[in-house]
């Protein structure tokens, strides 16, 4: 896939899957890296980015076995950003179904 297809929509990742439930950084890059190819790292800029703008929060959930985990949780803020981004994105495949249209 498109590195610039990936670039731009990798933010709107994160956002939805933290949307359906607080999740760790490994968690997040896991699943989508199931779906298209990411580097192990890409994700974590994102969520830094995402921490520093107030989308999101973090807290450390305990472990029975192991470190405690940082999890991500989606702020008013960032369910914003969430539903500004994915009407975007949903009107920018409208427009490109247009113009591959046969």
């Amino acid at each position: 896939m498109n590195i610039q297809f990936k670039k731009g929509v990798l933010e709107l990742f994160v956002l939805s899957m933290l949307k359906q439930k607080d999740q760790y950084g490994y968690d997040i890059s896991d699943y989508i890296s199931q779906k298209i190819q990411i580097s192990a790292g890409t994700v974590y800029p994102i969520l830094r980015k995402l921490k520093d703008e107030g989308l999101v929060t973090t807290y450390l959930s305990e472990q029975s076995a192991g470190p405690a985990r940082k999890y991500y949780k989606l702020t008013d803020k960032g369910m914003k950003r969430y539903d500004a981004l994915s009407y975007e994105w949903k009107e920018f495949i409208t427009i490109t179904k247009f113009f591959l249209e046969d």
